[in-house]
């Protein structure tokens, strides 16, 4: 796999760049927020610090995701959780604090391209399906959602969390299973990072009483 490794300490960035070697991954790295834009493109998976020199590591985030859905997984030593709810809404896939061991990085990394291969299988599969619960439809194939017959952007995560639901509209979906089948491993996931998306859907859907809480088990998308 290819991955952008954005990190302005050489320590930390020959450390990593090394380990993600072992593994077979072909590690660019880059110093600064601009050359993420730059190289991007050439990337399956970005590895982002947010304490960049040039440009705070959120507004990377930001312009990075107005032209491209390439996976990120931000990794820092911000870990106040302001700046992990910002990340994660800015639409980053997951989101680890330094100093972080470095079998759970590997784990997360290849979580994300588990679950980026998947959602591309979803994409290309022969009459992938649209669900409809009220006027909320999600066309789990090109992974659009219309509401009212209006489209609603989403997060690659958002509608990872969605897709999750509507597949299994009108039944009880327990929350370890949601963050198993989102984040590819619910004992590696953050479990915030889950009631983030929660909360964004609701806001985006606009559709209060469709995602419904069920204490202590989890959530059920419609009736």
């Amino acid at each position: 796999m290819q991955i952008l490794l954005a990190e302005d300490d050489d320590g930390v960035a020959a450390a990593l760049v090394e380990v993600l070697y072992d593994h077979g991954h072909d590690t660019r790295r880059v110093r600064n927020g601009r050359d993420v834009l730059t190289y991007h493109r050439s990337a399956d998976l970005l590895l982002l610090d947010l304490g960049l020199p040039d440009v705070d590591g959120l507004d990377v985030l930001r312009g990075l995701r107005a032209v491209s859905d390439v996976s990120v997984l931000i990794l820092t030593a911000r870990g106040d959780e302001r700046s992990v709810v910002r990340g994660l809404r800015l639409g980053a896939d997951d989101y680890l604090v330094k100093p972080v061991r470095l079998t759970e990085l590997l784990a997360r990394i290849e979580a994300v391209t588990r679950r980026t291969a998947a959602a591309r299988d979803t994409a290309r599969a022969p009459g992938a399906r649209t669900v409809r619960v009220g006027d909320v439809e999600v066309d789990l194939g090109a992974r659009r959602v219309r509401v009212a017959g209006a489209e609603v952007e989403l997060t690659a995560k958002e509608f990872d969390v969605l897709a999750v639901l509507a597949g299994r509209a009108g039944t009880a979906v327990s929350r370890e299973q949601l963050l198993d089948e989102v984040w590819g491993d619910a004992h590696h996931a953050v479990s915030r990072s889950l009631d983030v998306h929660l909360t964004q859907l609701r806001a985006k859907l606009r559709r209060p009483g469709l995602l419904t809480t069920i204490r202590g088990f989890g959530y059920r998308l419609g009736d």
